[in-house]
């Protein structure tokens, strides 16, 4: 059997084996699609609780941009399959080809073998050429001779077998990424669509905002008077407790045993913390960034903001001891909870259900969330300090 055959047996035997990095890319792709789409329907179901007779608010707003960033998301996802279902068929096809030219060749090669074998059946009978020998050995040598060859033909023959059945995988095999592809392709237009819909409902909602601009200014400078008191609060609470600690207002804790296992085992849950409500989305990240609305406005925000839905409870993140419960004038009630050197702060809460000095354990309700019933909105504000610097929250929470 000639070398490039031998090649294309172990190529064809390497392709039976299971498309498992293709399978398991693919698959991912799917579980991270899935999850956009929840996330979609969840924010549809808050986009729901608006009622008929409300405009579109500066909420639906942010809703309406997390969903569209999620519907993107989804697209992308898309896409990366798209061109994972590319890439295995232009591998499929090159490997069709090959086995197809190696096939050709086998079937030759396979054929020229019988025509030999007949034309040595005619002119010579087998059996007369074992006999005539002029010696034994040459009579064992010819008989071995035959044998080869009637072995060479049938091994050519399964390998000609062996080659089809691979053949007739890579078929099948193309035949079902072609038919993903034109569903996914189908989707990824359906996914368009939408997208269009909802980037028009996202630029009416705009527009109407941005007739209430003076409203809106007015909204945001009460945020950020909130936001100033807030901090003033949590950096008078830090140096209280640096001081009660350590004896001087450094901006540190001098932490007990047990205070340093609880931040250590905190520090060390960075991205697996339990979100502060069952279920929410965050329409309002960590950071400087430009207002949505207003333009050349830009906004730093301390923590997250996370819509859920109307009657939800705020839930501790970590273990911990409270050690303030604070009433903020046009941001009804505020949580902190000290977690060793680490603080978490939940504001825009209504009922509180915890008081100062309580020892609270992870995911326990605290309170529950406040919802502004001219808009209909639940939104709960996270932040997360170490000692006297703000951490992004997204980073801390699980995925």
């Amino acid at each position: 059997m000639k070398k490039e055959i031998i090649i294309s047996f172990i190529l064809s035997i390497l392709v039976l084996i299971p498309f498992c990095a293709f399978s398991q890319t693919r698959a991912e792709l799917e579980r991270r699609r899935v999850r956009a789409m929840d996330e979609i329907q969840y924010i549809n179901r808050l986009l729901g609780q608006t009622k008929e007779s409300q405009e579109k608010s500066y909420g639906d707003l942010l809703l309406i941009n997390n969903k569209i960033s999620s519907r993107k998301g989804i697209m992308g996802n898309i896409r990366g399959e798209i061109k994972l279902v590319d890439n295995r068929i232009n591998e499929t096809q090159n490997i069709i080809e090959s086995l197809e030219e190696d096939l050709k060749k086998l079937k030759d090669e396979y054929a020229k073998m019988i025509r030999i074998a007949w034309k040595n059946q005619k002119t010579l009978n087998n059996l007369m050429f074992i006999f005539s020998s002029e010696s034994f050995n040459q009579t064992y040598l010819r008989f071995k001779h035959m044998q080869q060859l009637a072995e060479h033909r049938k091994k050519q023959f399964k390998a000609i077998d062996y080659v089809q059945h691979v053949l007739k995988i890579n078929l099948n095999r193309m035949a079902e990424v072609q038919e993903i592809k034109q569903r996914l392709l189908a989707e990824a237009e359906a996914e368009a669509l939408l997208l269009q819909g909802e980037q028009k409902t996202q630029q009416q909602a705009l527009s109407k905002l941005q007739s209430r601009e003076e409203d809106l200014k007015r909204r945001l400078r009460d945020q950020q008077r909130q936001a100033e008191r807030l901090q003033k609060e949590i950096e008078r609470l830090i140096a209280e407790e640096a001081k009660r600690t350590s004896g001087s207002a450094t901006g540190t804790y001098a932490l007990t045993p047990a205070e340093q296992i609880i931040s250590t085992n905190f520090g060390n849950n960075r991205g697996k913390l339990p979100w502060p409500v069952e279920r929410g989305v965050v329409i309002s990240h960590f950071g400087k960034q430009n207002h949505p609305v207003l333009r050349n406005i830009e906004i730093d925000n301390k923590g997250i903001d996370i819509a859920t839905t109307t009657g939800s409870a705020a839930r501790a993140i970590f273990d911990g001891e409270v050690r303030r419960v604070l009433s903020l004038p046009g941001a009804h009630r505020a949580v902190i909870i000290r977690h060793g050197e680490y603080l978490s702060v939940y504001t825009n809460l209504d009922n509180v259900f915890v008081d100062v000095g309580d020892n609270v354990i992870t995911k326990q309700p605290i309170g529950t969330i406040h919802t502004d019933r001219s808009e209909n909105k639940t939104i709960i504000h996270l932040e997360i300090w170490k000692n006297n610097t703000t951490l992004n929250p997204a980073l801390w929470l699980s995925k």
